[in-house]
């Protein structure tokens, strides 16, 4: 559902993205690791068409992030890092904006929102302005907006972060439920999130793929844990 092909993107001098390729099927959730300056974040942004690559291309649902980024923007949600929202509006306004971006209209619309309000445990907040909500709850509402129109793709930018350790549990679930039926790609910095609820790993580095396995594969290859295996990586150039 995902394919990435020789991705690549530089903030003159750095190369952020350096022509990474991988694949992610339906049913697969993928962890995307790597340090701070990894390039995470640029090639979700690359793939969800936010920002446009220098060379290299990608698919969304089959369709191309250059010649059809409506169609790429229709088939998936996307959690961005700081849950970019509206601060002045509540939780309910926001969530009824997004249907109308997503064209979400009558029975359909209050079907979505039956089901996501629920399911991202905001019930208690719907009516507060967004400005007045913990950083968990907002993280929650960002949560929630990627997954009003029920999309076959996710990309989730650290969907846990400012959660509480409950608030992660319940999240974490609720990815392990819908990687089920869904193509995900999560980024984040918790390695026993990954192992929680990654299907498969891809650990980048200096903008390059160096690692792409699952996460028992490369326990029982290295005969360590994630954490001493991410260090290990990170600092090498390549590993086969």
């Amino acid at each position: 559902m995902i394919e990435v092909k020789e991705l690549r993107r530089s903030f003159e001098p750095v190369v952020a993205v350096d022509g990474i390729s991988f694949d992610v099927a339906k049913g697969q959730v993928l962890g995307l690791l790597g340090p701070n300056g990894a390039g995470k974040t640029t090639a979700m942004r690359m793939i969800t068409c936010y920002i446009r690559p220098d060379s290299g291309t990608a698919s969304v649902c089959g369709h191309d992030i250059l010649k059809d980024p409506i169609g790429v923007r229709r088939s998936l949600g996307y959690l961005a890092e700081n849950s970019p929202a509206y601060p002045e509006m509540t939780v309910g306004g926001f969530l009824n904006f997004i249907c109308d971006v997503r064209r979400i209209k009558g029975r359909d619309r209050k079907k979505a929102l039956d089901r996501v309000v629920p399911m991202c445990s905001i019930d208690s907040v719907y009516h507060q302005t967004i400005e007045t909500l913990s950083k968990g709850y907002k993280r929650r509402v960002g949560l929630a907006q990627a997954l009003i129109h029920d999309p076959d793709v996710l990309i989730l930018d650290e969907p846990t972060d400012g959660l509480d350790p409950n608030q992660k549990h319940d999240v974490r679930e609720l990815i392990s439920g819908m990687g089920k039926d869904k193509c995900i790609i999560i980024s984040t910095h918790i390695l026993e999130e990954v192992e929680a609820i990654c299907s498969r790993t891809i650990i980048i580095a200096r903008g390059q793929v160096l690692v792409d396995s699952t996460p028992k594969e490369l326990k029982q290859k290295h005969k360590t844990g994630l954490d001493e295996i991410f260090r290990t990586v990170t600092k090498m150039k390549k590993i086969a």
